[in-house]
C-alpha cells in the first residue's frame, strides 16, 4: 500500500474515531437528561394528583374519569397511592396496572424514599410522599413517546451526519494527502531521471527548511559523492590503462623486433633484459594497485592490533634493501634506551604499515643522487613523529598541493621510474590510522617527509 493511501486511512480513522466519540458522547447525554427529565416530570405530576385527592378531596372517580377520557390516555402516567402499610388509596386504572407494585416494592420506597426503574418501556418512579403528617408511597408510569421519538431522531440524525462526514473525511484526506506528498512525488520523476550517464543532475531542494528539503539535500550530497566516485573511477581506469600499456607496448616492440631477423647472443640477452625491465615494471604496478586496493577496504574489515613503529621501520628496511642492495636508509632515535614502549607503539595494521613505510624510504633513496634515505623517530608525551629526510632534488611548490593524488607525478618525473601510486597509497594508510603526514621541500635541496602518530 503507498503511503498516501495509508496516510488517507490513518487520517479517516483518526478523525472518524474523534467523530464516534463526540457522537457517542451529545447521545448519552441527550439520554441521560431526557431519562431524568422524565422521571422529574412524572413525579410531579404523580404530586399534583396526590394533592387534587388529599387536599381537593377530589373523587377518586372523577381522577379515573379524567384519565381515561384523556386523548392520549395510553401513554399519560399512571399514578397509583399506597399508604406505608400496602394499602390501595387511589389508582388511575386498576384494570391495566403497569407497575403491579409489590410488599418489596414498597419496603423499598419506605426505605430509600425514591427509587426509579423501567417495566414494559415505562419510566416508573416510586417515593415517599409526606402530607399532613402521613406518609405515602406513590408510584408513577408512563412512556416518554415523545422524548423517545426526539431521541431516536437524534440517533438518525448522527448516523447520517457520521457517515457523510466519513466520505467527506476520505476524500479531503485523499486530496491532502496528494498535496503533502506532491513534493515527494516529483522528487520521485526527478530521481528516475538520473542514470549512470548524468550524474551530474541533481533535485530540487525545495525550501530548505521542512523535512523533505533536507531529504533532497541528503541525496544531492550522496550524488555529490558518487559523482566524484564515478569520475575518480574513470581517472583511475584511465591511468592504470596509460600505465600498462607504456610497458607493454615497449615488450611488444621489443619481442617483435627479435623476430623479424637473426640476432647475436649479446643482441638477444639486451632485449631479454628490456623486457626483463618492463616486466618488472608491471610487477611493482600491479603490487602497487594491490596495495592501494586494500588501503580503500573498509576500515572494519582491516584487523588492527599493538604494533611497534621501531621494528616495522627495521622490516621495511631489511625488505628495501634486500630488493634494492644499492640503496642506503638510515635510521636514528632521540632516545636510545626507551623505557616504556608505549612511545613507540600504536594500533595499527602491520601489513599497510610496512608497505607505507617502504614507499617513504624508496622515494627518498631513488630521488638523492647518493641514494640515501634517513629516518629519525622523535616520542613526545602523546604523539610519535617520524622524519624521513634525502638530500634530492625536492618538489616544485606547484607540484605540492597534488602530490598525494593517485598517479600524479610531477616535474621530476624523468629523474626516475615510478607510477604515481607510492605517495597516494602512503598518504591512505596513514590516514587510515589517525594520523597526520605533510610534506616540506627546497628545490635542489633535499625533501622532508613528516608522520604522527598518537601513540598508546
Amino acid at each position: 500500500m503507498k503511503i498516501r493511501d495509508r496516510l488517507t486511512l490513518l487520517f479517516t480513522a483518526l478523525i472518524a474515531g474523534l467523530l464516534l466519540a463526540f457522537a457517542f458522547v451529545i447521545y448519552y447525554s441527550y439520554a441521560k437528561n431526557r431519562e431524568e427529565e422524565y422521571f422529574k416530570r412524572i413525579k410531579e405530576q404523580a404530586i399534583t394528583k396526590a394533592n387534587l385527592l388529599l387536599d381537593a378531596k377530589v373523587a377518586p372517580s372523577v381522577l379515573q374519569l379524567i384519565y381515561k377520557n384523556s386523548p392520549n390516555s395510553l401513554f399519560q402516567e399512571q399514578v397509583a397511592i399506597y399508604d406505608t402499610h400496602f394499602n390501595l388509596l387511589y389508582h388511575d386504572a386498576v384494570d391495566r396496572d403497569i407497575v403491579n407494585e409489590t410488599q418489596q416494592m414498597m419496603d423499598n420506597i419506605i426505605s430509600k424514599n425514591v427509587i426509579t426503574f423501567y417495566t414494559d418501556n415505562c419510566q416508573v418512579v416510586g417515593f415517599l410522599y409526606h402530607h399532613n403528617n402521613k406518609d405515602y408511597a406513590i408510584t408513577a408510569a408512563a412512556k416518554d413517546e415523545y422524548g423517545f421519538a426526539k431521541l431516536a431522531n437524534l440517533r438518525f440524525t448522527l448516523i447520517i451526519t457520521f457517515l457523510i462526514s466519513i466520505v467527506l473525511i476520505f476524500l479531503a484526506g485523499l486530496i491532502f494527502s496528494k498535496q503533502a506528498l506532491k513534493p515527494v512525488s516529483n522528487l520521485v520523476h526527478e530521481v528516475e531521471e538520473i542514470t549512470a550517464t548524468n550524474l551530474d543532475l541533481r533535485v530540487n531542494e525545495g525550501n530548505g527548511k521542512d523535512e523533505l528539503a533536507e531529504l533532497a539535500t541528503t541525496f544531492n550530497a550522496m550524488l555529490n559523492r558518487l559523482e566524484s566516485s564515478f569520475d575518480s573511477q574513470k581517472q583511475f581506469v584511465s591511468n592504470i590503462s596509460h600505465e600498462l600499456r607504456t610497458p607493454l607496448s615497449a615488450i611488444i616492440t621489443e619481442l617483435e623486433l627479435s623476430t623479424i631477423k637473426e640476432q647475436s647472443a649479446e643482441e638477444y640477452k639486451h632485449i631479454i633484459q628490456v623486457v626483463l625491465n618492463d616486466a618488472k615494471k608491471l610487477v611493482r604496478l600491479s603490487n602497487g594497485l594491490l596495495d592501494l586496493a586494500k588501503a580503500n577496504y573498509d576500515e572494519a574489515s582491516i584487523k588492527f592490533k599493538e604494533v611497534r613503529l621501531d621494528e616495522l621501520l627495521l622490516d621495511a628496511r631489511h625488505d628495501l634493501l634486500k630488493v634494492n642492495p644499492l640503496f642506503n636508509v638510515n635510521i636514528t632515535f632521540e632516545k636510545e634506551d626507551l623505557e616504556d614502549d608505549a612511545y613507540i607503539s600504536i594500533i595499527g595494521n602491520e601489513y599497510l604499515l610496512k608497505v607505507a613505510f617502504i614507499n617513504l624510504m624508496e622515494n627518498g633513496c631513488k630521488f638523492s643522487p647518493d641514494k640515501e634515505c634517513n629516518v629519525e623517530i622523535i616520542y613526545h608525551n602523546k604523539n610519535t613523529v617520524l622524519l624521513f629526510r634525502d638530500n634530492g632534488i625536492g618538489i616544485k611548490k606547484e607540484d605540492l598541493p597534488h602530490i598525494f593524488t593517485p598517479f600524479y607525478r610531477g616535474s621530476n618525473k624523468d629523474y626516475t621510474y615510478g607510477n604515481g601510486i607510492g605517495l597516494s597509497l602512503t598518504y591512505r594508510i596513514i590516514k587510515m590510522h589517525k594520523g597526520m603526514i605533510k610534506i616540506e621541500s627546497i628545490l635542489y635541496q633535499g625533501t622532508t617527509i613528516i608522520i604522527e602518530f598518537s601513540h598508546i
